[in-house]
């Protein structure tokens, strides 16, 4: 079974080099990239990834308030924040609203491949392989 991930990140170059990112990472896939917080928002609720890697600040809506719109509507998916700022306040404001990890885009690709890959592993022995 493969991990299905949406990116909802605004920055497009920033975008492109997680989407290469994923591309390399066995047993994932990106099945959606969102630009802003409504659309992470309707293709988060039409699409049902197992994983959203959510940019904090985005217009119409940030990734705050899209993961608390997705947690009371029960089972939402895991939520993985990624900022560029790594200080107290956003970490607590990331798990408070839901997120399971927070990345910073400046590491991204060492903090988030091991998160990923666990991520892989779970679902392959949660389905027997």
């Amino acid at each position: 079974m493969t991990l299905e991930i949406l990116l909802a990140e605004d920055n497009q170059t920033f975008a492109t080099s997680v989407m290469q990112f994923i591309d390399r990472i066995g047993g994932a896939r990106l099945m959606a990239h969102a630009l802003d917080g409504a659309d992470a928002l309707e293709k988060a609720l039409t699409l049902h990834p197992d994983l959203i890697l959510m940019d904090i600040s985005m217009s119409k809506m940030n990734g705050l308030q899209v993961a608390e719109r997705l947690r009371v509507l029960g089972h939402p998916p895991t939520i993985f924040f990624l900022s560029m700022h790594n200080d107290s306040a956003y970490r607590l404001a990331a798990h408070k609203a839901g997120g399971s990890e927070f990345v910073t885009k400046s590491n991204f690709v060492a903090e988030l491949f091991p998160l990923i890959e666990k991520l892989v592993r779970a679902q392959s022995l949660d389905c027997g392989n």
